[in-house]
């Protein structure tokens, strides 16, 4: 339920109370979603180098397309609206230790960060945590929207990069779930862009009930 004041804010019934919605709240869902459009896009062009045209120099701007996809993906992070507080660090700690890792393989390799995760799978147990960063994302939008994008891509991504860890998965497959991978992200970005701002904000009132309840604990 929801009505209008004499100021012209709306007036939002939630579960635990009343509650508005305020610019710094619309600036934060606009922050989300440029995070996650410039992510798509470094992730989708980086995706295009590899699968179309795999050169020496296209491996090479592999490295800054990553550096952006993940700076983009922090921002993003940091700006989602997630009740379950204890969730949304974890998704935070492992954005942290997965880029961590890729600075550490990016410093200390001689080949380029792609090559190096490619020609070494093992690489995937630190930096592969960013990507289940970018999953609990995809989980969290198909559980709140029931997005069709994201419960492809929620299994998609741990699938390929597993069955890359393991070396189980064929090269065409593993280009084929990437290119598949690369345009639903495109998809979700796009379609969040266009999705109106009050439900990526979400029920205020639980976040205060929440908050109270850890003053009290």
């Amino acid at each position: 339920m929801l009505e209008q004041t004499s100021s012209e804010a709306i007036v939002y019934q939630g579960q635990f109370g009343e509650f508005t919605i305020t610019n710094s709240d619309r600036t934060g869902v606009i922050v989300y979603r440029a995070g996650l459009m410039i992510a798509a896009l470094s992730f989708a062009l980086g995706s295009a180098l590899v699968l179309l045209n795999p050169s020496a120099g296209n491996l090479q701007i592999l490295t800054p397309l990553f550096a952006c996809f993940c700076v983009a993906l922090g921002v993003s992070l940091l700006t989602i609206h997630i009740y379950l507080t204890v969730l949304h660090r974890v998704l935070q700690v492992f954005w942290t230790i997965g880029t961590l890792s890729a600075i550490v393989f990016a410093v200390n390799s001689t080949a380029p960060l792609a090559v190096t995760i490619y020609d070494r799978p093992t690489t995937l147990f630190g930096v592969g945590f960013v990507f289940a960063a970018l999953t609990g994302i995809y989980f969290k939008e198909a559980f709140c929207f029931d997005r069709l994008e994201t419960k492809i891509l929620t299994p998609l991504v741990p699938i390929l990069l597993l069955g890359h860890l393991l070396q189980v998965l064929p090269m065409q497959w593993e280009k084929a779930m990437l290119a598949v991978w690369a345009v639903l992200f495109m998809v979700f970005a796009l379609r969040k862009v266009v999705q109106p701002i009050p439900p990526d904000i979400g029920d205020k009132s639980v976040f205060a009930y929440l908050k109270q309840q850890r003053a009290k604990a």
